[in-house]
């Protein structure tokens, strides 16, 4: 359970419920997250609003995406987060042995800018200030500025989130862990709990 109550459908002001309900279906199964941030409708609209606006557009791969936030939440130890994209990414085609090792360095099953994908969302949350400009160019030559700019802004929530959720202890929802399991992962796969960094 988590450390605050969940913020029912019916609580939710009007204006925020079609974006509220869209976290608990449509963009996944994101209701016990969608249903704590909701205690703020302004983090609603925002956070959660922003996050819906950017699927709506998909400027950046699905595979790309998922292979960034899944890198992250592993590295932050979010079970969370790993329970919800990881199926995400697996959706994408990447193998299960792929996802589980996606922080080795000789990680199976990723091309060239995949590698470099994950390579800059582990500098991007371990040391930004200090991030490798040859890294950085070297995606600036297959992403254009835009992509740029969202793919960082996207790390970077995915260490907010990380935190948020192993914070206040939000729960993994059942249909998440069920998609988890469909896609040939297991709670095995999830970091431990309670270890976040």
């Amino acid at each position: 359970m988590a450390r605050v109550r969940d913020v029912t459908p019916e609580e939710v002001p009007d204006d925020l419920r079609a974006l509220y309900a869209r976290f608990s279906g449509e963009l996944g199964p994101f209701r016990n997250q969608a249903a704590v941030i909701a205690h703020r409708p302004p983090a609603l609209r925002h956070v959660m609003g922003l996050l819906a606006e950017f699927a709506d557009e998909a400027r950046i791969p699905k595979r790309i995406l998922e292979i960034a936030l899944v890198a992250v939440s592993k590295l932050n130890q979010c079970r969370y987060c790993v329970a919800h994209h990881a199926p995400k990414l697996a959706e994408t085609g990447l193998a299960p042995e792929t996802i589980a090792a996606i922080l080795d360095a000789d990680c199976p099953g990723l091309d060239a800018t995949e590698r470099l994908v994950r390579d800059y969302a582990v500098q991007v949350t371990t040391r930004a200030g200090a991030l490798d400009d040859e890294l950085f160019a070297a995606l600036r030559g297959r992403f254009d500025e835009a992509e740029m700019v969202e793919l960082t802004l996207r790390i970077a929530l995915c260490s907010f989130f990380n935190r948020f959720n192993d914070a206040l202890r939000i729960e993994i929802e059942d249909d998440a862990m069920a998609a988890l399991m469909a896609s040939g992962l297991d709670a095995d796969a999830l970091p431990a709990a309670g270890t976040a960094a």
